[in-house]
């Protein structure tokens, strides 16, 4: 029966990733800003949801391991599996602004994690203080990507369109639409895929803390992956650099901050070697934009980032 439920949230997933995308550009044009900057706020949030749902639950019922877990995890899987599996279907360009504004973003955001866990205060913990100091961040990130993003030339230089497309003729109605089904049928699909999943793992023995790392966080992650991978075969790949990029922020600033300030995050089972590991994977993003592909993550790099992802999850299991 798991297996079948794993099935139709699949299917879910793929209806709402082509909803979202075309809404999503369909916002970008209306607005007149590069898809970038909408999959890198609106999308990246409304994805983000199965993260801060099974977070804040987490926190709630005592369990912030693996509310800090499903975060630290779900931004490994956004960079390695999925950012590595666009780059197979197609090379993703990055433009000047995302990696002098948002990639640097992502990397700072991923240090405030180490610091709040690892070095800042007695306890290995998120506080409430910290957690405002997470939220704020967010806010005041949100705030700046917007503005400059209105005067970058994101999607021209990505080789995107954003304007003269079908989408660009959609009314509000239909753009709303499209992006509220398409998150329904994201996170829907994605708390199937979820559950299943869980489910089959445990049957086969593995630990909890290790299901949080793998395949909770994965699973959360589903929705950033059918929605991102739409978009690359939509032909909008800056869509899905946005998303992916947005969401990872949004995963620590955002729901580490709503969390922490909901209750204080213990460390628990989770290591400072995943918490580094985010950190990492970063940083990785930012090598490939500025020495390996020159701007640009390639199919090469692509696999490569896959293979990383498959070493640590073994490790883990070691």
């Amino acid at each position: 029966m798991d297996y079948l439920i794993l099935v139709v949230g699949l299917v879910l997933l793929t209806v709402g990733a082509d909803w979202l995308t075309k809404g999503c550009v369909g916002m970008a044009a209306r607005f007149r800003v590069p898809e970038f900057v909408v999959g890198l706020t609106v999308m990246a949030v409304g994805t983000s949801m199965p993260e801060l749902t099974v977070s804040a639950m987490s926190a709630l019922n005592g369990s912030s391991d693996m509310a800090i877990g499903n975060v630290t995890g779900s931004n490994i899987f956004n960079i390695l599996i999925i950012l590595g599996i666009c780059a197979l279907i197609k090379p993703l360009v990055f433009t000047k602004e995302i990696i002098r504004r948002d990639i640097l973003v992502c990397i700072g955001a991923s240090l405030f994690l180490a610091a709040f866990t690892l070095y800042v205060g007695a306890e290995r913990c998120i506080s409430r203080w910290e957690g405002m100091v997470l939220l704020a961040l967010y806010v005041a990130s949100t705030i700046y990507a917007i503005r400059t993003g209105r005067n970058d030339k994101a999607d021209a230089e990505a080789g995107t369109t954003d304007g003269g497309n079908a989408e660009a003729t959609i009314g509000w109605g239909k753009i709303m639409a499209f992006i509220v089904v398409g998150l329904v049928g994201l996170i829907y699909g994605g708390n199937l895929c979820l559950n299943s999943a869980t489910a089959i793992a445990r049957a086969w023995g593995v630990s909890e803390a290790i299901i949080a790392v793998t395949v909770v966080a994965a699973g959360t992650s589903l929705p950033e992956l059918a929605s991102s991978v739409s978009a690359v075969v939509s032909k909008k790949p800056s869509l899905a650099l946005g998303n992916i990029i947005g969401s990872n922020i949004a995963n620590i600033l955002l729901i580490l901050g709503v969390c922490g300030i909901i209750k204080p995050l213990t460390m628990g089972g989770i290591s400072p070697i995943d918490i580094w590991m985010v950190v990492a994977v970063a940083v990785i993003l930012l090598i490939s934009a500025l020495v390996v592909g020159v701007r640009r993550i390639t199919r090469v790099e692509g696999a490569i980032y896959l293979a990383i992802y498959v070493g640590y999850v073994v490790m883990l299991l070691r």
